[in-house]
């Protein structure tokens, strides 16, 4: 899974990197056709997040890649990837594929909570820290081993969204989200999720907001006062 071969060269540009302008194009097709089930809040993230991506389109912004890791949860990746292929997310799932070599897998935590190190991690496709440099928009891919429990956490100023590429998850066991379901996190909406016990999810995320809470945002866990899961 990390084979460089194909990053490309330094001081590039999204023009100059075929496989990440196509997996840039499926982000923008994702939230251009999926339904927002008549709801006003979520229509209007996913109008939000495709009219972010297609000022990143436009400005044709520079490449940075850290270099490519992995993490344990990686294992799992291939596994992901196959069950997607089969799903109506195919295109996304193949175009990914072509750019996972390229990935570098992050925690994006400073204290990991026991067992989720094995269990949990996430790779950025576009933000202010790249792979695709941009302030407008962070989207990125997050992975989840079979039974994970990813803990109740919440985001300043951001409003998030998830979709299933493969596997099933649930949120604040309220629903199950299988591949091709959007799940829309309002700013500080406590939430947590939990992972079927026999196969990995794989999500696509998008996270909408003004520049400033893009660039500042800190991941933890802490539970804010008189928050309930």
């Amino acid at each position: 899974m990390l084979n460089t071969d194909h990053i490309p060269a330094p001081n590039a540009r999204l023009k100059d990197a075929a496989n990440w302008r196509y997996l840039l194009k499926e982000f923008y097709e994702m939230y251009r056709h999926l339904p927002s089930g008549g709801s006003d809040r979520i229509r209007a993230h996913l109008r939000n997040a495709r009219e972010a991506i297609s000022r990143v389109q436009k400005a044709n912004p520079e490449m940075s890649f850290d270099a490519p890791s992995s993490l344990p949860v990686t294992d799992h990746l291939g596994r992901a990837l196959d069950e997607g292929r089969q799903d109506r997310m195919a295109p996304v799932v193949r175009t990914l594929e072509r750019v996972a070599p390229e990935l570098s897998w992050r925690y994006g935590y400073e204290k990991v909570p026991r067992g989720l190190a094995r269990s949990y991690g996430y790779a950025e496709i576009a933000g202010p820290n790249g792979p695709i440099v941009t302030d407008e928009i962070i989207l990125g891919i997050v992975l989840f081993a079979p039974d994970c429990t990813y803990p109740a956490h919440a985001h300043k100023g951001i409003t998030e969204s998830y979709i299933c590429l493969s596997g099933a998850v649930s949120e604040n066991h309220q629903g199950v989200y299988a591949a091709g379901s959007l799940i829309h996190n309002p700013p500080e909406h406590l939430h947590r999720i939990t992972v079927g016990r026999d196969e990995p999810a794989l999500l696509a995320y998008a996270w909408c907001g003004s520049r400033e809470d893009l660039a500042g945002q800190k991941m933890n866990f802490s539970r804010p006062r008189g928050a309930k899961a």
